[in-house]
């Protein structure tokens, strides 16, 4: 059965979103321009505050991810994959990764996209901080 919950965040006039292999939403309320992965600060979840269904299907290896950001009426959607060693403990942050590297801020391993590849005028409205609604949605394999 597919599950999905829904967060916000907002931008932040130093979000670079050049990061090539991570992405990240942060509860944090502001960020340096060294935060090339942050797309999202003052964000309403962490990986900890996941609702639980949605905990288990990202716990199931291949289980699939889709990351919709929707910002001022444009949208982009990153896919990804659950796995088994992802424990989504912590209580500050999500990061996507297109690698399979898993940490507790870890949400999503092998996505096709990481805070590079978004589309740049999302990534300009979010410079001006714009608020952003994300729609993750899991559904196993």
């Amino acid at each position: 059965m597919d599950e999905s919950t829904v967060f916000y965040g907002y931008g932040h006039k130093n979000i670079v979103a050049r990061h090539r292999t991570t992405l990240e939403f942060t509860k944090d309320n502001s960020l340096t321009l060294s935060g090339d992965c942050i797309l999202l600060v003052s964000a309403t979840m962490s990986a900890s505050e996941i609702p639980d269904k949605i905990k288990s299907l990202v716990r199931k290896k291949n289980s699939v991810l889709t990351f919709q950001i929707e910002v001022n009426g444009l949208e982009d959607r990153i896919q990804a994959f659950g796995d088994h060693n992802l424990n989504l403990w912590d209580d500050r942050c999500m990061v996507v990764r297109k690698s399979g590297y898993v940490s507790p801020r870890t949400v999503a391993v092998y996505s096709n996209k990481a805070a590079i590849d978004i589309d740049r005028q999302i990534v300009d409205l979010l410079k001006t901080g714009a608020k952003a609604r994300v729609t993750i949605s899991a559904k196993p394999v």
